[in-house]
């Protein structure tokens, strides 16, 4: 079980360092609420992926034909969410910046950076080409099954965790931090994910 693990964190690790939209939302909500929002950011990512990890550990080809099938309106409805999201950022007031996050805050930026990573279905097809490249089928008993989803969790949420930590060290050093400035930086790429997304869905 311990090799299926140490599977699960690489391949969580390779997997989860492209950032796209979680990765600026995870930025933007460290330099305004600190390393708490950041991390759970994150962590809404990570049980995304580990929803996809475990489609295709466990073979459920019954989930991932419907998810595959589905997959351009599935993306359109992520375009969408990805677009609000950048746009709200960027008409954000100023006086919104100063609030201090309370406990229904965290619980929407878990939502929100889950729904982001579960409206691409197409992350299925990289876990089992990842899982093909490490010579792993769904035919695995329930024990390494496991293992590999929690490696899988891991492996992400150490990205997610660094980047964090990272934001916050910068913030840190940056002397004079404009939060309204930043929420028009980060909204702004959001946004253009977003359009990104939906440009390509109706082409």
């Amino acid at each position: 079980m311990a090799l299926f693990l140490l599977r699960g964190i690489l391949i969580g690790l390779f997997f989860g360092v492209p950032a796209g939209a979680v990765g600026a939302m995870t930025v933007q909500r460290t330099f305004r609420y600190g390393v708490r929002a950041g991390l759970i950011t994150g962590l809404g990512s990570s049980v995304a992926d580990c929803f996809y990890a475990c489609v295709g550990a466990f073979g459920l080809t019954l989930i991932s034909d419907f998810l595959l099938k589905g997959q351009d309106i599935i993306h359109c409805v992520g375009g969408c969410l990805i677009l609000v999201m950048g746009i709200g950022l960027l008409f954000k007031k100023d006086k919104d910046s100063q609030r201090i996050a309370e406990t229904s805050d965290f619980l929407k930026m878990f939502l929100s950076s889950f729904a982001v990573g579960i409206t691409n279905p197409a992350v299925i097809l990289t876990f089992l080409l990842a899982f093909s490249w490490f010579g792993i089928t769904g035919e695995m008993g329930l024990a390494e099954g496991i293992s590999l989803v929690c490696g899988v969790f891991l492996g992400t949420y150490i990205w997610w965790g660094t980047l964090t930590a990272g934001t916050e060290r910068l913030k840190k050093k940056t002397k004079q931090m404009n939060l309204m400035k930043i929420n028009q930086i980060f909204g702004g790429i959001l946004a253009l994910l977003g359009t990104v997304i939906l440009v390509s869905f109706f082409i």
